[in-house]
């Protein structure tokens, strides 16, 4: 069975709900996960200098008070996945340059890996995701060639595979991330739970016994 996951890096949904899949097929060895891009606001600056609750205020048309809220409750839905968000940490910014990295990763074999990465680094270290420095330690992490990383990043290569992602997603009709599709037949939005994935999963494998 092949999973398909529209994601970006930026995307706390996104993070919980790679966990709640995770969950749900740990038990399985016959899926294969394959990733795409998604810019969840391809208008961000290369760096945003405040607070996410600023961010969430100024973008989003949340009041200060309203976006504290939404960090608190996704903050808590992290906890319950397994994961440790640290919004006062978060270096907010423009995710092109690391789709564009991941592209490349994901052309060696490696995409699932710098996906993981890279949401961790944003999310839970606190590390900006477009300090070329930093990708070029992510990539190496995982065994891309150093050399090959810095020309990637010091040129537009890969653009155009970010672009594909992201084209398909609209053909589709996906409005929003994180976004599944079982087998080229079922479509998932949001980070649903565990239990709604194992559902879907037991829907596609019936389907494959009539």
């Amino acid at each position: 069975m092949k999973i398909e996951v529209w994601s970006d890096f930026v995307c706390p949904f996104c993070y919980i709900g790679k966990r709640h899949l995770e969950e749900a097929i740990k038990d399985r060895s016959d899926i294969e996960i394959e990733f795409h891009s998604y810019e969840l606001d391809a208008t961000a600056p290369e760096k945003y200098e405040g607070k996410m609750e600023d961010y969430f205020a100024d973008h989003k048309g949340m009041g200060t008070e309203q976006a504290q809220a939404m960090i608190h409750q996704v903050t808590q839905m992290a906890n319950d996945a397994g994961l440790n968000y640290h919004y006062d940490a978060i270096q907010h910014g423009n995710t092109l340059k690391p789709h564009r990295l991941f592209q490349f990763a994901k052309e060696q074999g490696k995409g699932n890996e710098f996906m993981e990465l890279a949401k961790k680094a944003y999310f839970i270290e606190g590390k900006w995701l477009n300090d070329d420095d930093f990708l070029v330690h992510l990539a190496t992490t995982i065994g891309l060639d150093e050399e090959r990383t810095r020309e990637v990043l010091a040129s537009d290569a890969y653009l155009e595979a970010v672009r594909s992602d992201q084209t398909q997603a609209a053909q589709i009709g996906i409005q929003g991330v994180p976004f599944f599709i079982f087998d080229e037949q079922y479509g998932v939005s949001g980070a649903q739970p565990v239990e709604l994935f194992k559902q879907v999963l037991a829907e596609v494998d019936a389907k494959k016994l009539d």
